[in-house]
């Protein structure tokens, strides 16, 4: 056979194809990566694009699982909350959920265990699900008859269970935790059954975890120093203000004056809300419209005025309006209802109303007016730390420029009267929540309990929930001893009712536990 020549023009031409084809597929590469780095990106601008809330067609549902907007500016991402007690089983005292801080959970309709308590709400924010704190986180609370009995849950009673305190505590110390890294987070992640891809993991390691924790650092360091000058707030318990001017205003605690920096008070209840428009409300009668109360609230919760959901708000302020506390289960004598009846008519509907039946009577001369401190004698670090130039900023930059604007917001001199519905729910009593029962309360200031269990949710037969006496230098394991003798916590004040005979206090009361 006869060796093939190539000629000069074959040669050219061979040479010529080689890099026709070899810049083809240089072309086809890059064109090829170019559509998957195009793809990729589609999917993540669409994935961090990507925003919404669940919808709660029922309004009960919605007040406790339904979001306000506090989600994009204060949330935890979803995948980062299930993943907290398997990381950290000490910090949650060996359980699988946020029932170690009283946070309660409850089945759905179809009777299946809830994935998130009550008042933790869900959204997707740029792509990422993210959740936190809603209405319910502080007004949804419990009650038995007895330690055995079942549990009823009570939307818009205070919360008796939820230690926020040491919830925020905890949620600090994982700012700076190593166990929050990414190797270690994604494999519980996995086993929490969370699956995440490898553009998923990409998003986490350069932007949900980073952004995460400089976020809880950044709050962390602007809340750590006043919580820890502050006794514990304990079960039921917050702080209403002084957070708030170190987050949304910015303000260093230090710079805040030695009377303001406590001002920790009881979860209110916000039952009936409609016949309180035009009375003073918080617990020093700050404000006198609800729609400011609410947005105020709202802002303690973590929304801002550029997060915050009106829609969602002003849906659940409409339920509130005519929502009525459950009626007593305590049975007391009715001929001591009768008499208590008439001695609560002379000495105290004037400032809070009364109780006629199954229905509430929202009138008095004084109800919703506020009793100068002078005349009160109560615990005034709430009314202290409520001050003029934090009211002053309140009305200048808050929702400024908007229908939303704060305009109502004064300081008072005292505390306001309440209406008392409901009121066998509301215990410990006085704004402090400093006197266990009410049978505690008709007592003389001296006579008061010292120092009581806080936390239980089986009704007291003498009002309030059941309190057994405890030594704050010995606390009971996983109990918390609320000491009347620390800042912020006296029992002292509003001395009404003290001088009756024991007979008439035990009439009172039995009309009381009606309420």
């Amino acid at each position: 056979m006869r060796p093939e020549y190539v000629t000069a023009v074959e040669a050219w031409r061979l040479r010529r194809n080689w890099k026709v084809n070899l810049f083809a597929a240089v072309t086809l590469v890059v064109l090829l990566v170019s559509v998957v780095a195009l793809v990729a990106a589609i999917n993540v601008l669409s994935r961090i694009s990507d925003n919404g809330t669940p919808y709660y067609a029922d309004i009960g549902e919605h007040f406790k699982y339904g979001s306000i907007g506090a989600e994009p500016s204060s949330g935890i991402p979803y995948a980062i909350w299930k993943t907290l007690p398997a990381l950290f089983p000490a910090e949650f005292g060996g359980r699988n959920d946020y029932s170690a801080f009283g946070f309660l959970y409850e089945k759905d309709p179809d009777g299946n265990p809830r994935d998130l308590p009550i008042g933790v709400s869900r959204r997707k924010v740029r792509g990422v699900d993210v959740v936190w704190l809603n209405c319910a986180t502080c007004h949804t609370g419990t009650w038995r008859e007895t330690a055995q009995g079942p549990t009823h849950i009570v939307p818009a009673m205070p919360s008796n269970n939820l230690d926020f305190g040491r919830f925020v505590g905890v949620v600090f110390s994982l700012a700076v935790d190593p166990r929050l890294a990414p190797d270690r987070l994604f494999p519980e992640m996995e086993k929490q059954g969370i699956e995440l891809g490898h553009v998923d993991k990409l998003i986490w390691r350069i932007a949900v975890l980073p952004m995460f924790r400089e976020g809880l650092l950044q709050t962390r360091a602007a809340l750590l120093p006043l919580l820890d000058k502050q006794p514990p707030w304990g079960p039921g318990r917050v702080d209403t203000f002084n957070p708030y001017k170190l987050i949304q205003f910015g303000v260093k605690e230090s710079a805040l004056a030695g009377q303001e920096r406590i001002g920790v008070a009881d979860l209110p209840a916000v039952f009936n809300q409609r016949p309180r428009e035009g009375m003073n409300l918080h617990w020093d009668g700050n404000n006198a419209n609800l729609g400011e109360r609410n947005l105020s609230a709202a802002i303690g919760a973590g929304v801002t005025s550029e997060t915050v959901d009106h829609e969602a708000i002003e849906r659940v302020a409409d339920w509130l309006g005519g929502l009525k506390p459950p009626q007593s289960p305590h049975q007391p004598d009715r001929e001591a209802v009768a008499r208590g009846k008439i001695t609560y008519r002379a000495a105290c509907a004037s400032c809070h109303g009364h109780q006629e039946g199954p229905d509430y009577v929202f009138e008095g001369a004084r109800i919703g007016q506020v009793e100068p401190i002078a005349i009160l004698g109560t615990d005034r670090s709430r009314l202290d730390s409520y001050t003029d130039w934090f009211r002053a900023r309140q009305l200048a930059e808050l929702f400024a420029g908007t229908p939303y604007q704060f305009r109502h917001f004064k300081k008072t001199d005292g505390y306001a009267n309440l209406p008392l519905d409901g009121l066998w729910l509301r215990g410990p009593y006085l704004h402090n929540g400093s006197v266990p029962t009410l049978a505690a309360l008709l007592q003389p200031p001296e006579r008061r309990p010292k120092a009581f269990i806080r936390g239980s949710d089986v009704i007291d037969p003498s009002g309030g929930f059941v309190s057994p006496a405890c030594d704050p230098r010995h606390p009971p394991e996983g109990q918390y001893c609320f000491d009347t003798t620390l800042p912020g916590n006296s029992s002292g004040g509003h001395a009404y009712g003290v001088d009756l005979t024991q007979a008439e206090k035990d009439d009172l009361l039995a009309y009381l536990l009606t309420f």
